[in-house]
């Protein structure tokens, strides 16, 4: 019986694939172009470089391919005489590209009905340039730093103000993803929110509230972004909510917040039997800020009995035993949990699954850091606008290679199993 594997096989088949390439590519010619280019002094990249002058050739052999796909007939050939379209000559275009900007001769047609597709009219850019300039967008890098970088590295020199018409772009998109249909049912929706700074007169914080959300299939998926001014209240959560639902969100099993003013009505008017849970992370977050740096890991280990008890009633004895002993120097974390005590404890009368991935929010912190990241790194925004436009595309930028959204799903299947018996066949309907 033969030991290979679909691996060993798949390995195989692409290695044959890069013999095929080198093969076609004709390896010989291209080392004694490289041999000529060394022997000349020309470098191999930047502008006039080898690599630049090999783009031209390919660029203009496609853009020569196209215009007589778009004729019917080649150079010289009888058969375009007396046929009401013909060769025009060119016109010169200068390309930014991968490997340094680059000087094209563009043909043309008499009649101007020639759309060239590898470079269309107006294009100046070929998409690899774009597509860094929008990774490095993501990154959090201003305008001025990726034009900088650009020039250094490829010789490319791409203003700011074409960096920003090139982000533009993604704004099309952004409505278009904010807009789209969203899933029946969600056993889960954390909201939570980015603060940016926003220069708009004077600079100041203002939120950007992002909505992540579990699918049935244990997926993760960024519903949307909205931006507040930080006086939200029921109005504010009920239009957002509703706009959930009108995108086609029937039901939401649980969502996970950080007691957000008027939020709680909104989601009982929106959806009645979502249970609201305040975000237990949070909740840590607020009781250390009341309290000295030297306490927190104290302070932290006299919690973990409350949140982890098996009960609601455990938990307000333990609760009682923080209370006496941390309440006379912090009484103010006392209060916040006093206050946070109704949306703290719903979670408490569910499986031990569920409640590891409500309080265990590391996954739902590595997007949150992720986008603070990229927030940081510009420092302030000039309007709103660009703020949620730096947000949009950090997230676009979260999961290139899918393996997180695959650790996701590994990481909720015993959650999701605990969910549809806790809530009784409702992730069922979001199945069918």
């Amino acid at each position: 019986m033969s030991d290979t594997t679909p691996a060993d096989v798949a390995d195989t088949a692409a290695v044959g694939k890069r013999k095929q390439a080198k093969a076609d590519l004709n390896t010989e010619l291209v080392g004694e172009l490289v041999a000529q280019a060394r022997a000349s002094g020309l470098q191999l990249t930047g502008e006039g470089g080898l690599l630049a002058q090999l783009t031209k050739l390919v660029v203009e052999s496609a853009l020569d391919g196209e215009i007589t796909d778009h004729l019917g007939y080649d150079h010289s050939d009888p058969a375009g005489r007396g046929t009401p379209n013909s060769r025009n000559g060119t016109r010169t275009k200068t390309i930014v590209t991968d490997v340094g900007p680059v000087e094209i001769d563009v043909p043309r047609d008499r009649d101007a009905s020639f759309e060239p597709q590898i470079v269309r009219k107006r294009q100046r850019r070929l998409g690899g340039v774009e597509n860094m300039v929008l990774s490095l967008s993501a990154k959090g890098l201003t305008h001025g730093e990726i034009s900088a970088h650009l020039r250094e590295v490829y010789g490319a020199d791409v203003s700011k103000q074409t960096i920003s018409v090139i982000t533009d772009k993604v704004l099309d998109g952004m409505a278009e993803w904010q807009n789209r249909p969203l899933d029946r049912v969600y056993p889960v929706i954390f909201l939570d929110a980015i603060h940016v700074k926003i220069r708009d007169g004077k600079v100041a914080n203002r939120p950007i509230y992002v909505a992540l959300a579990v699918t049935v299939e244990g997926g993760r998926e960024i519903l949307g972004l909205w931006a507040g001014d930080g006086g939200e209240g029921a109005k504010f959560w009920l239009q957002i909510l509703t706009e959930l639902k009108n995108r086609g969100v029937e039901d939401v099993c649980m969502l996970v917040c950080d007691g957000l003013k008027g939020l709680t009505e909104a989601i009982g008017q929106t959806w009645p039997a979502a249970v609201v849970q305040t975000c237990i992370v949070h909740l840590l977050r607020a009781s250390f800020a009341y309290a000295g740096r030297q306490d927190w890991a104290a302070i932290a280990k006299a919690l973990k009995p409350v949140y982890t008890a098996a009960t609601e009633a455990a938990a307000l004895e333990r609760f009682y035993e923080f209370a006496e002993v941390w309440g006379p120097k912090y009484p103010a974390i006392v209060r916040l949990w006093e206050n946070s005590w109704a949306e703290f404890t719903p979670f408490l009368a569910f499986d031990t699954e569920i409640r590891r991935v409500i309080c265990s929010t590391n996954a739902i912190e590595s997007v949150n850091a992720r986008i603070r990241r990229a927030v940081r790194a510009r420092g302030h925004f000039p309007n709103e606008h660009a703020a949620l436009k730096c947000v949009y595309l950090a997230v676009m930028a979260l999961d290139p290679t899918g393996e997180g959204q695959k650790r996701w799903i590994t990481r909720w299947k015993a959650a999701l199993n605990a969910f549809d018996i806790t809530f009784e066949g409702r992730l069922t309907a979001g199945r069918r």
